[in-house]
């Protein structure tokens, strides 16, 4: 497909072609008119939202021009040598296991996350670079999972994190990796979460409103109304009452299967043969193989 509209005048009639034939093709792959991720520069493939708000913010805020495969929205990826590498130590211990411990995102910031495994090994392994040439203590990974922790613990706001940045990279001895903005910053954080899915439920936990019931506004078993009450007991239209939040387990299956090591222990089970003929483990009792079974 022509992609060279993302570099055209955002006030041209190929930006505007251009528009139209990505959303056309976003809408084809994905099946969705509601929930497609926005590639403006703004949202970066962070945010889900309708075609229509999707087209304002491509004509106002313009593409992420970086966006060269559209992965998110139905183009098959492209797989390069980096992507396919094993994210492990010797030791069997995961490279990026310091994530888990030290990383406190805050899920306002990234919204929905991407969940593509080659996407991940390609920032675990930009994210073995020192911060700095010689830096043995820190990495641009750990480094950023720091920087970004401090921001979330004392409420900085996305300018403040960015001049932040800007300091620290002037700070640092020439050949440093530290991003210069908020926005490069999002780009290599958004790889390391996992998407999820939030949904409007009835208060009372009736019903959640998806499938049949997703333009419903109010509850078909209690009657409730699907929106928050104000203080002055005026519906507020649009602002769900309750949210749930859903995590698909298929993008974690995915990311903890890129392990050798911890891939091995999710089929131990399965792989495990029993010596002796005795059930010298649950997994060898009828039971579990009934389980297997159903």
């Amino acid at each position: 497909m022509d992609k060279s509209w993302m570099h055209s005048d955002r006030r041209s009639k190929a930006y505007e072609f251009g528009v139209e034939a990505f959303l056309n093709f976003a809408v084809e792959n994905l099946l969705t008119t509601t929930h497609i991720r926005c590639p403006c520069v703004k949202c970066v493939n962070l945010k889900l939202f309708g075609v229509g708000i999707i087209r304002v913010h491509l004509y106002f805020n313009g593409i992420d021009q970086s966006y060269k495969n559209w992965t998110f929205h139905g183009e098959p990826w492209e797989a390069t040598t980096n992507a396919s590498r094993n994210v492990e130590e010797d030791d069997g211990h995961s490279r990026y296991s310091f994530v888990s411990e030290e990383i406190d995102m805050d899920d306002n910031d990234f919204g929905d996350f991407g969940s593509d495994p080659y996407e991940f090994a390609n920032v675990i392994g930009d994210g073995d670079q020192p911060v700095y040439p010689g830096c043995r203590k820190y990495t641009k990974l750990s480094a950023l999972v720091k920087l970004y922790n401090l921001k979330a613990k004392h409420g900085m706001s996305d300018v403040c994190f960015t001049e932040l940045l800007i300091l620290q990279g002037d700070l640092l001895p020439e050949g440093n990796t530290i991003p210069t903005s908020m926005y490069e910053a999002k780009k290599t954080l958004c790889a390391l979460g996992l998407s999820y899915e939030k949904m409007h439920a009835c208060p009372n936990d009736c019903i959640l409103y998806r499938k049949e019931y997703e333009d419903s506004t109010n509850c078909p078993t209690c009657g409730i109304s699907r929106w928050k009450q104000g203080k002055d007991s005026i519906l507020k239209e649009g602002v769900p009452a309750k949210v749930v939040w859903y995590f698909p387990p298929i993008p974690r299956f995915k990311r903890m299967f890129q392990s050798h090591e911890t891939a091995k222990s999710l089929t131990w089970h399965a792989a495990r043969k029993s010596i002796d003929g005795q059930m010298s483990h649950p997994a060898d009792s009828p039971s579990w193989k009934l389980l297997d079974d159903k």
